[in-house]
């Protein structure tokens, strides 16, 4: 059973989308907060699997809580949601941890595989978001610490980076290279160490800034 927190200002869309996940047998709501300091008192007492968080909220933005999360003890895997199309709000998500990016209109399907695809270790980041986040983060440096230099990475290392800027998690990587999922485990950590960072969508953003992606 997957366990989602949701974080939304709006106590329709709040209804609205956990009425929906209700249906899924193997998800399942722990939680709901309307702001941001509700979801960080939630989040230390639930610890979800996933949290859904608003992008635009008043008082404290879906950026903002993921910024107090960086320095909590814990940070749960975040899909961000948003009405519109925000490349700004995509671009400073992504740099602060966010794992996913969606529009609120997505359908219950694309929603529930998306939870999935990310309590798996992946990300929810569409092809099309993907080309706006290269052209964006190319002219932009990190913020985030990171090895600098960071060391060089193998090809079969980089090979997996570029997998998992796709979104793959492990078990899709490890079926796409014919291999093991504890042998990919083991590279992704290697690549984590390497470029020194805390985890893969640090180091997909660090990878594209070197132009290693």
């Amino acid at each position: 059973m997957i366990r989602v927190l949701l974080v939304d200002d709006q106590h329709l869309v709040r209804s609205g989308i956990a009425g929906l996940l209700g249906l899924t047998p193997d998800i399942e709501m722990v939680g709901e907060a309307a702001g941001g300091e509700e979801a960080l008192e939630l989040v230390a007492a639930k610890v979800p699997d996933v949290m859904l968080l608003d992008v635009r909220m008043p008082g404290m933005s879906g950026i903002e809580v993921l910024a107090r999360l960086n320095e909590a003890e814990y940070f749960p895997p975040t899909i961000l949601l948003t009405t519109f199309d925000d490349d700004e709000a995509l671009l400073a998500g992504m740099r602060a941890g966010a794992r996913g990016f969606l529009l609120k209109d997505i359908s219950l399907e694309r929603l529930a595989e998306d939870i999935r695809h990310v309590a798996a270790g992946g990300s929810a980041i569409r092809p099309s978001i993907t080309e706006r986040v290269l052209r964006g983060l190319r002219s932009l440096s990190p913020e985030f610490e990171c090895l600098d230099p960071p060391c060089r990475l193998t090809s079969r290392e980089t090979e997996i980076l570029r997998l998992l800027a796709s979104g793959l998690n492990n078990r899709e990587v490890a079926l796409a290279l014919g291999t093991a999922e504890g042998t990919v485990k083991n590279q992704v950590s290697s690549i984590l160490s390497k470029m020194g960072v805390r985890d893969r969508v640090r180091a997909v953003l660090r990878g594209i800034e070197l132009g290693w992606i």
